[in-house]
């Protein structure tokens, strides 16, 4: 190939080029709007009760308030779908530890949190080659107030 047909088949690829950068930026699954938090509020049985839904590069609700010392069980699943996600919060100083396969089944997973403080919450997957479910925007906070 000389100089001339390099440049004209290298000028038929920019719109193209240009097309797939936009996309790129735009699919990361990020909001620029933080999500308003939900606050939580017991049972008659003293359990806070959330049901979260994790879906393309979302949690939902995406940042939740629950009150320290107080029973929490969230039922996770998430949307049908061949993508695969996890529900993941590592803060053993607060007494919250959970790693847990999301499906398409609620599964209730339950902890009590020991310490005021806001923790994320993420799915930690990741396809090969591709940025981390976390880094897309599949993240949240878990708000543990007094």
């Amino acid at each position: 190939m000389n100089r001339k047909e390099f440049i004209m088949s290298t000028r038929s690829l920019a719109p193209l080029l240009a097309v797939a950068l936009a996309l790129g930026a735009c699919a990361t699954g990020k909001d620029e709007v933080k999500p308003e938090p939900q606050a939580i509020k017991a049972d008659k049985d003293g359990v806070q009760r959330v049901r979260i839904v994790g879906g393309s590069y979302f949690f939902k609700p995406g940042h939740i308030v629950v009150k320290v010392n107080v029973p929490v069980e969230l039922l996770a699943s998430r949307e049908p779908g061949m993508a695969p996600h996890n529900l993941v919060i590592r803060e053993p100083g607060a007494g919250i530890v959970v790693d847990e396969e999301l499906a398409t089944e609620p599964k209730k997973i339950a902890f009590t949190p020991r310490k005021v403080g806001k923790y994320a919450f993420y799915c930690t997957k990741k396809p090969p080659l591709l940025a981390s479910h976390r880094e897309r925007g599949m993240e949240g906070v878990l708000e543990v107030a007094p």
